[in-house]
């Protein structure tokens, strides 16, 4: 293969300048408007790749985004981008880019080696083989990942910036080819909102490879631009170009990526644009005008470097001035072969055609034409040196005698065209076999919401293209609104000889025993391989497509699907439009995570919230911990304290003095309504009837399973609003739950709920002392224990500020905490330790309240439940009301037998025979110390929660086990890490059993 540069008028590069470029470490020259492909080829640069199984070597064999073999690595750094098709990577003075496969080299690949075996290594070699001996496994799979590469993620922070655009518009046009400009000027004239997209970066589609083109007594360069002209003068229609519809979703939601700066040099790019943009376009037509995709001939060698689709010879002739090859041979279906035989005969090449066809001839002297001939195998080591031609049978897919051998550095082939029906099947729609053009076609009437235009449907003729999508957009437009006589372009084609079908040339030989002759590049699928697929017993073609990867590559085989199709139907004996299509599923072309996320990354997706109150927390050193997107303090070291030291003195602050805590993060949920008590009564697993204003109580909520999913209190405000809270990180969780129980299930109920999550600043003062230091700032609440008892709230002042003040307790002490507006939360929290500071007030974190409440036995959900923990598991049977009227969410789950059964895992305490050893949270739970035979030691359950208590002098944790209520006093083995230690069985609640301490 030779690339030469050759003098073409209307090519798109710009010979006045040059850029300079590397690729596999060496230096190159190409043009402004040059592909790295078309760069390459230029130099007479062959191989690109290596295969994924065998190792062959690849070269260049589309133009596009079919290609399937040249992938590379552009970029270096934190700017390098993986498996980017050299056929669409646009050159930029600096580029850098390497090939991705090969190892150790791309000259040398370990793979070919193996390769030599290949006869031993069809499809199913993998799933087959890899089995046994079990433990080798680990050493497969390094090996097999090691062969497998295809380019390398970058290890470094993205630098670039991605955003998203929303658009609605009336008329959405996926394709800038001769019908895309025709649909989207005829809507721009009637006045349509009008987005029109092309993943290229200019509009004009296979106008830019076709020059002999005419419409309107205008070539292709000339009717281009004067579309284009029509399109900016209309304020109403915007044109994105380099932009690739990749997904069509319901109701004609289009998402499309554009390369909004990948075609400049990094240094160069515009600081305040991004590197990619993701487009969210909601349209009331989506008009599909995608086209088709050559798909190639198969037979023998068709893989070596230097055969190429006659589309990507053509289109690097016209578009880019490369002229592929000095002896090229074109073999094919159609006439789309004689107009590429031509232009390349002008540019200096010697040409053989050899056409399928028995009636074809020369259009010229140029070329030579071989009418009835086809490719039996492709000669050449590492590249094309010639090709072995036959004779075809006029009506079947035979050889009908001996052929010859032509030698030549090039060879293009083309089976016809497959149009681009992927957007259109994105919603599980199926494309439909026609006959007569030999391809998958979508309908021509489309579907609601949806026309289709062009190749896309069959039409692959200009003139019929054209005509067709005059028609369509006829109906788009009185969908609209705007009804109109379109006027159809004028376009004048040399009548065609009708193309002969065929898929696998015929070489004489039963499957399998010639060359090798590949149906998918990239995966290394040969005819062989498929018809191998139907012998054992897969008949359906997704089967098919998994057993042998077909279509599994980065190209989605855009090349390969439609040929594997018909071998399959060939192989099984029956109609292809019976075998069908595998799935056509998004993306249609590889895109970048960072255009997915856009700007929703670090705190722009994952915001990070902070209380009122945050800034007192730093100011005095706390260190933080992320709850539930809330940076909530962890804990309050001193100076020379770590974790545990400071823990330990926050801890004994809360038993024996008074402490406090910022609790604002608590999820808070304002019920209102007159039937705000019978809505808690269905939400709640307890009874909500009598709870008198002024009061609260403690609920457990349930999934439908009867599984706790949140808990908290909840205080009566007034008969028709309540006040509840929840985990802090269960918050929305809890809140859509009610919401949906209340629109889908219950809406007759009059309630309504409100987050007020943000509205209050809650700090909770703990402690023996917590009600003197209270006494000093509420003068209007009267605390005494005979007038403000455990779980009641009261109304009145603190620092002079309204607030509502519960007497509830997550500790186990006597507890308050101080509800006020959010925007005092600093101003109390300050005041509040100013009152204690008399008292050796301690500020205290999230790690000190896990060890306050587990000495207590208190729950978390989400640790000491799974999702799997009813409330008798718990042990919390006094938080269920059986006898309330209406059945409460997971009441009747409760019942189930596998719920109520005996032996399930139940919450209890663990001492550790070891006082100063902490069990891990997690370990294992198990009857003996030591492994038993036939797996008799299994496992019981796991430890849930694991803490030293300062205050007891020892170590305590919490664990689910089987059988758990019934274990007390028994000695059980924690295992973690190779460590066994002994616990005791016991009740989970360690300290003031009972709970004298918060009655105070």
């Amino acid at each position: 293969m030779t690339g030469t540069r050759v003098s073409q008028t209307g090519t798109r590069i710009d010979t006045t300048r040059t850029v300079k470029f590397t690729f596999d470490g060496r230096d190159y020259i190409g043009h402004p408007g040059d592909t790295l492909a078309s760069a390459l080829l230029a130099h007479g640069v062959r191989r690109m790749a290596r295969s994924f199984k065998y190792g062959r070597p690849r070269g260049i064999i589309g133009a596009g985004a079919e290609e399937p073999n040249a992938l590379v690595q552009l970029g270096e750094g934190a700017l390098t981008t993986p498996n980017v098709k050299a056929t669409q990577a646009e050159l930029y003075d600096g580029l850098s880019a390497r090939s991705t496969s090969g190892w150790p080299s791309l000259d040398f690949d370990l793979k070919s080696v193996l390769g030599q075996g290949a006869r031993f290594m069809p499809a199913g070699f993998y799933s087959k083989t890899f089995k046994w001996p079990r433990k080798l496994w680990p050493l497969y799979e390094t090996v097999i990942r090691k062969f497998a590469g295809f380019g390398d993620a970058p290890t470094e922070p993205d630098p670039e910036h991605y955003d998203h655009l929303h658009h609605h518009v009336d008329v959405l046009v996926v394709g800038g080819g001769a019908c895309g400009l025709l649909a989207a000027l005829q809507a721009g004239r009637a006045g349509l909102k009008t987005l029109l997209l092309d993943e290229q970066n200019e509009l004009g589609g296979w106008l830019l490879s076709d020059p002999s083109a005419q419409i309107d007594g205008r070539n292709s360069e000339a009717y281009i631009r004067s579309v284009q002209a029509a399109l900016a003068d209309m304020p109403h229609v915007t044109v994105l170009t380099r932009t690739t519809a990749f997904g069509m979703y319901e109701q004609n939601l289009v998402q499309a990526v554009e390369l909004v700066q990948d075609h400049i040099a990094p240094e160069q790019r515009q600081a305040h644009l991004p590197r990619q943009r993701l487009h969210k376009i909601r349209a009331h037509h989506v008009v599909l005008a995608t086209g088709a995709i050559e798909r190639p001939l198969v037979f023998g060698n068709n893989d070596l470097p230097g055969v190429m689709t006659v589309s990507a010879g053509q289109t690097f002739l016209h578009r880019y001035g490369v002229r592929v090859g000095q002896r090229v041979v074109i073999c094919g279906t159609s006439d789309l072969i004689h107009d590429c035989a031509e232009g390349l005969a002008k540019a200096g090449a010697t040409v053989t055609v050899a056409d399928v066809r028995h009636g074809a001839v020369a259009r010229n002297s140029s070329y030579t034409v071989m009418a009835g001939h086809g490719i039996a195998e492709v000669t050449g080591g590492s590249e094309v040196k010639g090709v072995r031609l036959v004779p075809l049978h006029a009506t079947r897919d035979e050889v009908a005698g001996k052929g010859s051998h032509i030698a030549c550095d090039v060879v293009l082939s083309s089976g016809g065209l497959s149009p681009t029906v992927h957007l259109f099947c994105h919603d599980g729609s199926r494309p439909q076999w026609d006959e007569s053009v030999a391809a998958f076609v979508v309908p021509r009437q489309g579907r609601k919401g949806v026309a289709c235009v062009g190749a896309v449907t069959g039409a692959f003729d200009l003139p019929a293209a054209l005509a067709q999508t005059t028609e369509a957009m006829q109906l788009v437009l009185a969908t609209r609104g705007k009804p109109d006589r379109l006027q159809t372009p004028t376009c004048i084609q040399p009548k065609r000889l009708a193309a002969r079908p065929m898929f696998r040339l015929p070489d004489g030989r039963a499957e399998g025993e010639g060359a090798k002759a590949f149906v998918d590049y990239q995966n290394d699928v040969s005819a062989a391989d498929i018809e191998l697929a139907v012998r054992e017993n897969y008949h359906s073609i997704e089967h098919v497509k998994r057993y042998t990867a077909l279509g599994f590559g980065t190209d989605q085989g855009k090349l390969s699907n439609v040929n594997g199709f018909v071998i399959t139907a060939r192989a099984l004996k029956r109609p292809v439009n019976e075998v069908g299509t595998t799935t056509y599923r998004p993306a249609y072309t590889p895109v970048s995570l960072g255009a997915l996320a856009g700007t929703m990354r670090q705190e722009l997706f994952d915001p990070n919230r902070y209380s009122a109150i945050h800034a007192a927390h730093v100011a005095r050193g706390a260190a933080l911990e992320p709850v539930g997107q809330w940076q909530r303090p962890w804990y309050f070291a001193k100076p020379g304290e770590d974790l545990h030291a400071a823990v330990n003195r926050e801890c004994l602050a809360a038993r024996n003095g008074v402490a406090v805590m910022d609790a604002s993060t608590l999820g808070k949920i304002q019920i209102d309504g007159p039937d705000a008590r019978e809505f808690l009564n269905r939400i709640y697993a307890n009874a909500w009837t009598q709870l008198a204003v002024g009061k609260c109580r403690y609920g457990l909520m349930l999934d439908e399973n009867g599984m706790v999913m949140d808990d908290g209190v909840t205080a009566c405000i007034h008969p028709t609003q309540f006040y509840m809270t929840t985990t802090t990180g269960g918050a929305a969780r809890v809140l859509n739950w009610l919401e949906r129980w209340h629109q889908t299930e219950w809406p007759e109920l009059k309630v309504w709920m409100t987050s007020v999550t943000d509205h209050w600043s809650t700090i909770a003062l703990v402690g023996p002392k917590s009600r003197a230091v209270l006494a000093k700032l509420c003068p209007d609440i009267d605390l005494s224990p005979e007038n403000f008892k455990f779980m009641d709230w009261r109304a009145g002042t603190v620092f002079g500020l309204p607030a509502r003040v519960f007497r509830i307790s997550f500790s186990g002490e006597l507890s308050y905490e101080l509800n006020v507006e959010s925007g005092y939360g600093h101003a109390l929290w300050e005041a509040v330790m100013a009152a204690g500071a008399e008292f050796d007030i301690t500020p205290y974190g999230t790690e000190t309240m896990h060890v306050l409440r587990a000495e207590k036995g208190f729950i978390i959900v989400g640790q000491d439940t799974d999702g799997s923990m009813s409330p008798l598991d718990l042990d919390m049977a006094w938080a269920v009301g059986m006898k309330k009227p209406f059945s409460f969410l997971g009441k009747r789950s409760l019942a189930r037998s596998d719920t109520a059964r005996e032996g399930r895992k139940q919450l209890v305490g663990l001492l550790p025979e070891d006082p100063h050893s902490v069990l891990v949270e997690g370990a294992q739970i198990m009857e003996s110390a030591t492994a038993q035979p036939h797996g008799a030691n299994q496992m019981l359950g796991h430890v849930t929660s694991s803490y030293h208590s300062a205050f007891l002098g020892r170590s305590i944790a919490m664990a689910v086990v089987a059988g758990g209520l019934q274990r007390k006093e028994q000695t059980l083995y924690v295992h973690a890490h190779g460590k066994v230690t002994p616990v005791k069985v016991g009740g989970s609640v360690f300290v003031d059993v009972k709970g004298d301490r918060q009655n105070v």
